[in-house]
């Protein structure tokens, strides 16, 4: 039996989680918060506060699974409502997410040191040393979810880029953790059992992790089931539609795509979808004025306009996966992104999208003109990347990751 610990249970938590039902090895899910929009508090909550809380409701399969600790998450959510920042400021403040996931790794522990028939615990990066600790005082196995690449890979590409782009610098908000918290990133890989990666670029930043030896593997997230999108409008004005989804900023290679599109000026119109990192990066700023920016939608807001453009580039320069790749696949939109995503364990290029080098505007440009010119290879690129994402399952993940637990448990 598996204790899963995470802070928000983000797509692919909640589908180990399912996994982990239907297999029936599901002990526990321990959470900061659970929401049950059928209560009958919901209408009476403001519809703000009710559409935050909407994001952590569960179906009622999951809910007898649920052990909650809401305290801090609770503080963290409240401030972030009113526009409070002194209480969430990062790693100092009470309800900043360093402290929210701390609490939660601790109340975990405590359960962990308790007599019982939980055989492992499934956490994640950030939110494990506490558990991890006390799981190994009783035997128990522990396996480790990598969300991202490994900090140490991430600091050096990080500095070459701030000297590459010293405009775009501030942008990159992943230099900000203290040394502590570096090190307790890698007391946690050196704890782990098992680690998951989500992609073959996280596995290989691990490689510089000094005191990592477990095994790691790769279990790709899953494509979201194809929705019949609702696409905006197309205008016929014969340029190519070009779509961006993510955090503006330079950890997404944001920079090379803006210049990608100045040099094809008049041939493409570009949409950012997409909150700022950041507030006072100038070309960042003159960017979002210059070409049509959305800060946030929906969902289904998301899938269409992916299903109303050409085209997905997303030229992270580091990245852990990329969900949106297998999104905008699924939508029937083909993808140009880099080797530092999860882009060579989906596409194959030239049949369903494009791998092009990091920091390359010049690379991103070539594949831009050449779906300009040749509109019957943009459609044969959108029909193979929505049969790509149909073969990309939750499913499969689901299934790779029980018999990885499952193994580990029972070794």
């Amino acid at each position: 039996m598996i204790l899963v610990s995470h802070l928000s249970g983000n797509a692919n938590v909640r589908h180990a989680v399912d996994a982990f039902i239907d297999a029936g090895m599901l002990a526990e899910y321990w959470t900061c918060s659970s929401w049950n929009p059928e209560s009958r508090l919901a209408g009476l909550l403001p519809a703000r506060l009710r559409q935050q809380l909407d994001r952590r409701a569960y179906p009622p399969r999951v809910r007898p699974f649920i052990r909650h600790y809401p305290w801090r998450e609770l503080g963290r959510m409240g401030s972030s409502l009113i526009g409070w920042e002194y209480p969430v400021r990062h790693e100092r403040g009470p309800f900043c997410i360093d402290a929210v996931f701390a609490s939660l790794d601790r109340a975990v522990a405590r359960r962990l040191r308790e007599p019982g028939t939980i055989r492992g615990v499934f956490a994640a990066q950030d939110g494990a040393l506490a558990s991890f600790a006390a799981a190994h005082e009783r035997g128990l196995k522990t396996i480790y979810e990598q969300p991202i690449g490994y900090w140490r890979a991430a600091h050096a590409l990080y500095a070459e880029e701030a000297a590459r782009e010293p405009e775009w610098a501030g942008t990159m908000t992943g230099m900000r953790d203290s040394e502590q918290k570096l090190a307790r990133k890698d007391a946690e890989l050196e704890s782990a059992d098992v680690v998951i990666a989500a992609s073959s670029f996280t596995r290989q930043t691990l490689s510089l992790a000094p005191r990592c030896t477990a095994p790691i593997h790769v279990i790709p997230y899953g494509s979201p089931p194809p929705v019949a999108a609702e696409a905006g409008p197309r205008p016929n004005d014969g340029r190519l539609r070009v779509l961006f989804v993510g955090s503006l900023g330079q950890r997404k290679g944001l920079s090379y795509l803006l210049a990608a599109c100045e040099q094809l000026r008049g041939a493409v119109a570009l949409t950012l979808i997409g909150r700022k990192a950041v507030n006072d990066c100038l070309p960042l700023n003159a960017a979002v004025s210059r070409h049509r920016w959305i800060p946030s939608l929906p969902h289904r807001g998301v899938l269409a306009e992916m299903a109303a453009h050409d085209v997905l580039v997303f030229p992270s320069l580091f990245e852990g996966f990329g969900l949106v790749i297998l999104e905008a696949m699924a939508q029937g939109l083909p993808v140009i992104t880099t080797p530092n995503t999860a882009g060579p364990d989906l596409i194959e290029a030239g049949r369903d999208g494009f791998i092009v080098p990091i920091r390359s505007s010049s690379a991103i440009v070539e594949k831009l003109d050449l779906l300009l010119r040749d509109r019957p290879l943009l459609s044969a690129l959108r029909n193979a990347a929505r049969e790509a994402a149909l073969r990309r399952t939750w499913g499969s993940y689901q299934m790779q990751l029980t018999q990885v637990v499952r193994s580990t448990i029972h070794s």
